[in-house]
């Protein structure tokens, strides 16, 4: 289902691919609800099962946070920080390989694209429309899964949580840590600042709230912002509603979005 803020259409109906770009987050939005990159390693038989249990035993206790708009933003950012540093943390206690990173996405069943996600990468290819993914997720997983699935287009940039190695093992990240809240504190780099400067549009894809902090502050009124509610639907339709233009439920797919938005 598809929940449309009154007046939308009628504000972008004028846009034209060179006067946009698109930032996009990648876990639940890009791939389908419930599977990341966070959990793909849980998926196969490449760490421990004691990693295993330990990774399920931090989404149990943070993800209800994460996913719960009530709380106040302040101690939910604290708390996101700490469950990423937790699980970094796993990843270097168990030696978390380089080469295991090659190997997750061919065999994990975890990360799934969202239906019609393939074919809206390859369309704003061919329009030339800038694809910035910013992700709380993990970018070498992330780059990886679209380079097997020929989709690491050139008009396509991520910003995520890259993990860096030392002798072929996980050390840490390589610059910060971007977890779901802190999205407005990434910088974007010059190289890609250069392709943006003439679209003064923006339209945004993401699964929480908080991942508006993708638009830059003084251009979020005039975004068109696009969120995926599968999580607690009935308690967070309100908020959603509220801060999106465009609300999807139901793994809603981007041919059934793009039927509405004619620009893209």
């Amino acid at each position: 289902m598809i929940i449309i803020k009154k007046g939308t259409l009628k504000r972008i109906e004028k846009w034209e691919p060179s006067s946009f770009y698109i930032t996009m987050d990648f876990d639940r939005t890009i791939t389908v609800s419930n599977h990341s990159t966070w959990e793909a390693l849980s998926y196969t038989s490449l760490l421990p099962e004691e990693y295993d249990k330990k990774r399920e035993s931090l989404y149990d206790y943070y993800r209800p946070i994460e996913t719960d708009e009530n709380i106040d933003f302040h101690i939910k950012n604290k708390l996101m920080n700490e469950w990423w540093m937790k699980h970094i943390d796993l990843f270097i206690k168990y030696e978390l390989s380089e080469s295991i990173i090659k190997q997750i996405v061919g065999k994990s069943k975890s990360i799934i694209f969202r239906k019609g996600a393939k074919n809206f990468f390859r369309r704003m290819h061919r329009k030339g429309v800038p694809i910035i993914i910013m992700s709380a997720g993990i970018g070498n997983i992330i780059e990886e899964f679209l380079i097997v699935n020929s989709c690491n287009y050139d008009n396509i940039y991520i910003l995520s949580n890259f993990l860096q190695f030392e002798n072929g093992k996980a050390i840490g990240i390589r610059n910060y840590i971007i977890h779901s809240l802190n999205k407005d504190e990434v910088l974007l780099p010059n190289e890609v600042k250069v392709k943006l400067q003439n679209r003064e549009h923006i339209i945004l894809f993401g699964d929480l709230i908080s991942d508006i902090k993708m638009i830059p502050v003084e251009k979020r009124e005039e975004a068109l912002k696009i969120g995926f509610l599968e999580t607690k639907v009935t308690e967070n339709k309100a908020f959603y509603e509220e801060n999106f233009d465009l609300v999807c439920t139901n793994n809603t797919s981007f041919k059934k979005i793009l039927k509405y938005i004619k620009i893209i």
